[in-house]
């Protein structure tokens, strides 16, 4: 008797279970929706459909069909929201959790995202469950095959009670990432094709994603990514590891199509409207507006160099020219609120974005293009690697680097470093008469350079290739509790390179001012 108990209990059991078991499963199937099943899963299989890849013709990608999606206003297309108690990493007692970013307005082109776990993956079909789509009167019945514009990663970056935005991929080869307690800013993107160059620019896609679903303890997240334009595809892997500075470690391997006039290698795309080198071009309320303010460049040479973004009238492009360069990076230097003066956009949280090569690069040139803007909406600053070795046809290349987002480089290192550009008439100042030339005032910020730092023997170097200068002097600023550099600058022709460096002993003991004179 007892055994029979026994039995039917235990038959209860399984049956229990397995109903459980069949609305778990159902639940997950209705979120997910996967068909498209690839074992034995790994990065050798993104690298290896990029070679096959490169090896046909060049196929535009599919754009959506929907003119009611296609229409969709700024405003409408914001209003379709995820829902993330939906989404396939929701309560599951995991470190980051995913969303997906809705097609429609000028998100065009779908991309394909898939599920990897225990190396097995699986498609992610779109599914309208997903989202809510606000006030839209959509007709969704078409919609089964739709695709996703994009998605975010989150996870509890500023406190383990909310999942924060952490990283989004959405647009192109476009992704953007944070650190703890900052808001979003600039961009990076996969690749830059002929940025600048006059037979146009050629944008690569990221066309099809890989999200390895994290386990419980685990501290980084793994996406993969497959790159495609009429030049060139390629296979990429992010390795990602949130914090006080969040690190991406990445590695691209790409197959080359065509011969490529200039490939730029980790690019950085912001804006700089106007700082305080240029706010007489600029008539508005606010004393600042930059997602970065300068480019900082750490050479083969171990010099660090400072060039401040500017907003002229013509097209810029600067060069540096480098053998094994250690770094470089587009930062948001001023951390200030009442710099700014704007409470909604909050510059002063914007993240900067540091690279740095996890092997030898070898000879090549950072580049930093800057292109004339009158809004601030346009992303008007563009910096990245050129390889002196140029992209040739039927080629393979690997790319190593880590792109960190982190508030500032420099604050940790021992040499000074510049926070502040100023400019205005050269000459006396207030005086009209003896106003040839332009006054440059560069603030050094170091913890050596205080008011007694000309007893220390630390003075100001200046070079021009050009041009002269004149009243050079250096002065204790009692605001930033650094030195203040000042120069009348005369040019001598249209165009010209400026050095403003601190000096002890011979030796440079600051970050070398780099600026670029254009008439």
């Amino acid at each position: 008797m007892v055994k029979k108990i026994l039995i039917i209990l235990l038959g209860a059991f399984v049956c229990f279970c397995c109903y459980f078991g069949y609305i778990y499963y159902k639940q997950a199937d209705s979120n997910s929706n996967h068909n498209v099943v690839v074992k034995d899963f790994s990065f050798q299989n993104v690298i290896d459909k990029a070679r096959e890849l490169s090896k046909k013709p060049y196929v535009l990608p599919d754009k959506i069909t929907s003119s009611e999606l296609l229409n969709l206003s700024y405003d409408q297309y914001r209003d379709i929201r995820f829902i993330r108690e939906n989404g396939p990493w929701y309560n599951q007692k995991l470190p980051y959790e995913v969303q997906f970013f809705h097609i429609g307005s000028i998100f065009e082109v779908p991309v394909t995202i898939n599920e990897v776990i225990d190396s097995v993956s699986q498609n992610i079909n779109f599914s309208e469950e997903y989202f809510d789509y606000g006030h839209n009167k959509l007709n969704k019945k078409d919609y089964d095959n739709l695709g996703y514009a994009g998605f975010r990663i989150h996870s509890p970056l500023n406190t383990s009670a909310y999942y924060d935005e952490l990283v989004t991929f959405l647009g192109a080869s476009y992704f953007r990432g944070l650190a703890k307690g900052q808001k979003y800013g600039l961009s990076a993107r996969g690749l830059a094709i002929n940025t600048a160059e006059m037979i146009g620019e050629e944008f690569p896609v990221f066309k099809e994603f890989w999200l390895q679903k994290p386990k419980s303890k685990d501290k980084v997240i793994t996406l993969y990514a497959l790159l495609d334009s009429k030049s060139i595809s390629g296979a990429y892997c992010f390795k990602i590891i949130p914090g006080t500075n969040t690190i991406m470690n990445i590695e691209a391997h790409l197959f080359a199509r065509e011969n490529i006039q200039k490939i730029g290698i980790a690019p950085l795309t912001s804006m700089f409207l106007f700082g305080e080198n240029n706010k007489h071009d600029f008539d508005d309320f606010r004393l600042e507006v930059h997602d970065s303010d300068g480019l900082l460049v750490h050479n083969g040479n171990d010099e660090w160099l400072w060039r401040p973004l500017d907003n002229s009238k013509n097209l810029r492009i600067s060069s540096f020219v480098d053998n094994g360069m250690k770094g470089f990076g587009l930062l948001q230097r001023d951390r200030e609120l009442a710099n700014y003066q704007d409470f909604e956009a909050n510059y002063q949280d914007r993240p900067s974005a540091w690279i740095e090569p996890l092997e030898d690069w070898g000879k090549g040139l950072v580049q930093l293009v800057e292109i004339p803007s009158r809004q601030e909406i346009h992303d008007n600053i563009v910096a990245y690697w050129v390889p002196e070795t140029a992209i040739e046809a039927g080629k393979e290349y690997k790319f190593s680097y880590r792109l960190i987002w982190l508030n500032d480089v420099m604050k940790e290192k021992e040499l000074a470093y510049i926070s502040a550009t100023r400019t205005g008439k050269g000459g006396i100042s207030g005086s009209v008469e003896n106003s040839a030339g332009r006054k440059f005032a560069i603030d050094f910020v170091g913890k050596n350079l205080d008011s007694d730092f000309a007893k220390k023997g630390i003075k100001p170097s200046v070079s021009t290739m050009n041009g002269k200068t004149e009243g050079v002097s250096a002065i204790y600023n009692p605001i930033t509790g650094g030195v203040t550099v000042y120069v009348d600058y005369m040019p001598q022709s249209d165009s010209d390179e400026i050095r403003i460096s601190l000096e002890k002993d011979g030796k440079t003991v600051s970050e070398i001012w780099s600026y670029q004179w254009l008439k």
